[in-house]
């Protein structure tokens, strides 16, 4: 039983409880605040900084542009009474901004801010951010507050970055903004939907990371903050992919370099000149362009591309350069390390890669037609490259099952192709007596080709004695054949 003075006390809190809650509710606990901010203020002294919108010649105030942002992420602007929404530059984007009067509060180093947003005195629209904080602690968190508003800002304006394609111009154009115009990079691919070897990819992706945290171990080293990738494999196995994929991770500008678009070796050092730091470089089919015997530019101006003194001019820069084999470039200078950081293979797909586009393009993570597909890669057959079986797949998108007999029906046609492209090959070669380093099973290696060859040399004289010898007897018995018919 509940004794007469527990209930008298149960009683007695029930309107307490239920007058505290609807003081909480109303705006009365708000003037109560109000009062004890403004009694508390007659007993601390307070300096005041103003950032204004605009200079004394009328150019705009950066520090006010990044105060602005960094309010705008505040917690504290949300809960205000007094809060003016925008849209952004995307249709989904909506920014919150400082309202006239409002007050904002922040806290730093276990001390309290204030911000507000006035306007100028002499009318001429300009608005001016007001910095409250109390005197005793201006010295200990005054400049470490400013930096910490200015980096969390980077870091916001990164994320929200829009990522810009440059595409350089020639040099006869008008060069009034300089040699490089813009279009927003727009890719969809990312990291996760680009489809190549989990653990390559994750390699990739740690080697990345590690970079844009290295600027002090770069510069303890004395070399610049740059890394160079190497992407090769046929074509349609993912690399100009890939790249975007690179492009969204790091969240860089691209530079797409056309070489064909350069006068000379000069003209190349201006436009890396004329790029700007956290950014990608690009150089597709660079095998293709040192093979060319006639071009513009020369060895010595792609070397000092990659690694010169005129590459040192800007940091946090990745360079990445694609290749359709790069056993076709003969300069080894372009290979060594330094030039080259990263080598990234792209072959021809798979059958782990054949699931990852199933899964991709069609939702399928399995199939009855699966096993079947795996008895063409296993048997050796001529492989399709990941661009050719996803077009497959997208225009069957409809049918997942007549995707995969379509695909499958091309990997036979495609092995056919290749054993009659194989048969001719081997025919040409042994009626011409011509030499390959390739193997059979399409295996390049230079140290089997020096043997290969040798052996050819070898059994060729070998077989050239024999012949000797067998002319030599043929000549003796013809001697003696003549001499007993003489006799």
């Amino acid at each position: 039983m509940i004794s007469t003075n527990t209930f008298l006390v149960f009683v007695s809190v029930i309107p307490v409880f239920f007058l505290l809650r609807f003081l909480f509710r109303t705006s009365f606990l708000q003037i109560l605040v109000g009062y004890w901010r403004s009694f508390e203020d007659h007993f601390h002294v307070y300096q005041f900084y103003k950032v204004p919108q605009f200079n004394e010649h009328f150019q705009g105030n950066q520090l006010f542009r990044k105060v602005f942002t960094y309010l705008s992420s505040l917690p504290a602007m949300e809960d205000s009474d007094f809060t003016n929404l925008f849209s952004g530059p995307k249709s989904n984007d909506i920014i919150l901004h400082l309202d006239e009067k409002q007050v904002i509060q922040d806290k730093f180093l276990s001390a309290r801010v204030w911000w507000s947003n006035e306007k100028s005195e002499n009318n001429n629209g300009q608005r001016t951010l007001v910095l409250k904080l109390r005197k005793k602690d201006k010295k200990r968190i005054l400049r470490p507050y400013l930096q910490h508003i200015l980096s969390a800002v980077d870091e916001i304006e990164q994320r929200k970055k829009e990522i810009k394609l440059y595409m350089n111009l020639e040099i006869r154009e008008p060069q009034g903004n300089g040699r490089w115009r813009w279009v927003p990079f727009t890719h969809p691919a990312t990291m996760d939907t680009v489809v190549m070897d989990g653990d390559l990819k994750n390699k990739v992706k740690a080697d990345l990371e590690s970079f844009l945290k290295s600027k002090q171990y770069y510069h303890r080293l004395g070399r610049v903050w740059k890394r160079s990738y190497l992407l090769y494999g046929a074509s349609g196995t993912g690399k100009s992919s890939f790249i975007a994929a690179m492009a969204k991770f790091l969240n860089f500008d691209v530079y797409d370099v056309d070489i064909s678009k350069v006068s000379d070796d000069s003209d190349l050092n201006m436009l890396l000149l004329q790029t700007t730091s956290r950014s990608m470089i690009v150089i597709e089919d660079l095998d293709r362009f040192l093979m060319e015997k006639s071009k513009s530019v020369g060895l010595s101006g792609v070397l000092n591309f990659m690694d010169g003194i005129v590459s040192c001019c800007g940091e946090e820069r990745v360079m990445v350069f694609t290749m359709n084999s790069k056993d076709q470039v003969v300069e080894p200078e372009v290979m060594r390390p330094g030039r080259i950081d990263v080598h990234v293979q792209f072959p021809l797909c798979d059958f782990s890669a054949f699931k990852n586009l199933a899964n991709s393009y069609l939702g399928l993570k399995e199939h009855k037609l699966f096993s079947q597909v795996e008895e063409i890669f296993q048997a050796g057959g001529q492989s399709l490259s990941p661009a050719e079986i996803g077009e497959i797949m997208i225009s069957n998108r409809s049918s997942p099952s007549r995707a995969l007999k379509s695909v499958i029906s091309a990997m036979q046609n495609n092995s056919k192709v290749g054993a009659q492209r194989l048969s001719e090959s081997r025919s040409v070669r042994s009626g011409d007596h011509q030499e390959t380093g390739e193997a059979e099973g399409g295996v390049f290696c230079r140290e089997s080709v020096h043997t290969v060859r040798e052996f050819r040399k070898l059994y060729g004289l070998l077989r050239m004695g024999s012949r000797r010898k067998e002319e030599v007897l043929d000549l003796g018995s013809v001697d003696k054949e003549g001499s007993k018919h003489g006799a």
